[in-house]
């Protein structure tokens, strides 16, 4: 069998969700299937020694162009000259007018749930925006199209089937793993490299944010200093993914500027190999995110043996189950006080501990890339004996 994988922006030096996801499974099958001849379609970028090398694995290069006419255009013609059985698209879209069959993976349809007005008029970038005005325009024809569509979770996977009244059948769960270099313990040399790389102070809770508001960085902010006044005025946070323009506009917003202005600690952009040590060493992990396909952070953080706090929206309960202490999003007074039942109960935050290092060990890569290789070979049969019909 012969399998295209479009993985277009893993060459970029600056990964986000999406791209890890398709990096795992690549790796993942490199280890399982030796049999299969794969070719990973990339965009040129500086990271090009991210995918590993392995004799069935071909990594094909197709330069230039905007995201849409390079998965529209350029994608499908290119996949279609090595002869492909099977092309799965990796990042919520793929080519409509393809002869190969598609598998499609939908990590959600947050895009689609949106009003137009809201997906133009959010805080997202304008990068994320024409982003998911792209998906939300070809959507429809992608799932039509697709052969079969694999999700993250089950609850998005009860979304999907109702927003597009799919045979479930059709439609596959498959959860997220996490790296193991999230449970690896790094030495006090590398801990201590690394504080001094990202200016981390002693003590610090963690957040992952991003311009787009779901991530609810609004609300941790207001929560954290809730908890700074009453609580601990020498704790700080450490916040990965925004810069310092969007940070002093959400504190303006809120009218706390003075009060956060250096309580806050922002990273820039993490290498990868550096995230698992932040997380380590952090006494919580807020990720209390207003909707997630299925929120990685979370089962990252349980991991490296952090206490997590996360919403009780979405796919959060799903992954996180009994091991975080579980909020409303939309309520701050819970959050303030999910951060103060955890830093002042050592006996409840040794159970959310010991819960998540159990927990996490429930989503794998390997066995998501298995379940995976699977989809492909059930589809390769089905295609061969339409065929032959």
């Amino acid at each position: 069998m012969r399998i295209g994988i479009e993985a277009q922006r893993l060459y970029r030096p600056h990964k986000h969700g999406m791209d890890r996801v398709a990096l795992e499974l690549i790796r993942n099958l490199q280890v399982i299937d030796t049999e299969n001849e794969y070719f990973i379609f990339v965009k040129p970028d500086e990271d090009c020694d991210v995918i590993p090398q392995a004799k069935n694995f071909n990594v094909v290069e197709i330069p230039g162009g905007p995201y849409p006419v390079w998965e529209q255009l350029k994608l499908p013609k290119i996949a279609e000259s090595y002869n492909i059985d099977i092309l799965h698209c990796t990042s919520n879209t793929a080519p409509v007018n393809t002869k190969i069959p598609l598998i499609t993976t939908l990590h959600d349809v947050i895009f689609k749930e949106m009003s137009l007005v809201a997906l133009l008029t959010n805080g997202a970038s304008w990068y994320q925006k024409i982003g998911n005005l792209y998906r939300r325009c070809i959507l429809d024809k992608v799932v039509s199209k697709s052969k079969k569509l694999i999700t993250v979770s089950n609850f998005e996977k009860g979304n999907i089937l109702n927003a597009f009244k799919l045979n479930s059948s059709n439609l596959e769960a498959v959860h997220n793993g996490v790296n193991e270099s999230y449970a690896q313990r790094s030495d006090e040399e590398t801990k201590q490299s690394v504080k001094v790389k990202y200016n981390l102070p002693n003590r610090y809770l963690l957040h992952l944010g991003n311009t787009d508001p779901r991530k609810n960085t609004k609300r941790v902010l207001e929560a954290f200093h809730h908890y700074l006044k009453d609580y601990d005025g020498d704790c700080k946070l450490v916040i990965v993914g925004i810069n310092e323009t969007v940070l002093n506009a959400e504190l303006n917003a809120l009218g706390l500027f003075e009060a956060l202005k250096d309580k806050v600690i922002l990273t820039g952009y993490v290498a990868d190999e550096d995230l698992p040590v932040i997380f380590h060493m952090s006494q919580l992990f807020l990720f209390p995110s207003l909707r997630e396909g299925f929120g990685i952070p979370v089962i990252e953080a349980m991991a490296s043996g952090v206490p997590v706090i996360t919403s009780n929206t979405s796919s959060m309960p799903e992954v996180a189950g009994d091991a975080a202490l579980i909020v409303d999003p939309n309520r701050t007074e819970e959050i303030t006080n999910g951060i103060v039942k955890i830093l002042s109960d050592d006996a409840y935050k040794t159970t959310l501990i010991e819960k998540g290092l159990t927990r996490y060990k429930q989503f794998s890569w390997k066995n998501a890339a298995k379940r995976v290789l699977e989809l492909y070979n059930q589809l390769y049969i089905e295609q061969k004996n339409q065929n032959h019909d």
